[in-house]
C-alpha cells in the first residue's frame, strides 16, 4: 500500500508528551508514537522480528543511539531511522571484543512534525520492503495473536 503522502493529525503536542506512548492507524498502518527526551518519534507498532506490540518496549541508548527494546525477544531498533542494532564479536578480530553492529533497517520509521501545538505525522514514502512491514494491517492480525498468545504461555 503506498501512503498518500499527507500529513496525520495525531494530537496535542501536551496530550502526546504526557502519555509518552501513543498508538494510531493511519492508512490501515498501526504507528507507534513515542515521546522521549524531548524528541518526537514514530515507527510501525509491531516488532519486526516476530510481530510482538513495541507499545511497552524500554528505552535505551546504544551505541550513541536511542532504541526501544522489544519486550519479547529483546531485540534493539533504533527510534531516529529503524536500524536494527546487536552486539558481538568479530571472530576474524585479534583480541576479540565485544562491539555495536547493524542488521540495516528492519523497522520502518515515519516523520513527526509539530505546528502551533498539534502533531502530525507523515507516514514513510520509503519504497521497498522493510521487514517490520510483514506485521502490518488486518491480514496478520491474526498471526500477531497466536504470536502473543504463544508468547503468554512461555512466561506461565
Amino acid at each position: 500500500m503506498e501512503p498518500t503522502g499527507g500529513l496525520y493529525l495525531v494530537g496535542k503536542k501536551d496530550e502526546l508528551i504526557e502519555a509518552k506512548r501513543s498508538f494510531r492507524t493511519l492508512e490501515g498502518q498501526d504507528i507507534l508514537i513515542i515521546y522521549h527526551q524531548n524528541d518526537f518519534y514514530a515507527i510501525d507498532s509491531y516488532c519486526y522480528h516476530a510481530g510482538a506490540t513495541l507499545q511497552n518496549g524500554d528505552i535505551e541508548k546504544f551505541d550513541g543511539k536511542m532504541c526501544i527494546v522489544c519486550p519479547n525477544h529483546k531485540y534493539k531498533i533504533c527510534l531516529a531511522q529503524g536500524e536494527g542494532i546487536y552486539k558481538a564479536r568479530d571472530p576474524r578480530e585479534k583480541p576479540s571484543v565485544l562491539r555495536w553492529f547493524s542488521k540495516g533497517v528492519k523497522q520502518r520509521t515515519h516523520t513527526v512534525t509539530e505546528n502551533n501545538g498539534d502533531v502530525y505525522v507523515k507516514l514513510s514514502e520509503q519504497r521497498g520492503f522493510i521487514e517490520s512491514d510483514f506485521y502490518q494491517g488486518e491480514k496478520v492480525k491474526v498471526q500477531r495473536e497466536k504470536a502473543a498468545a504463544a508468547e503468554k504461555k512461555k512466561t506461565k
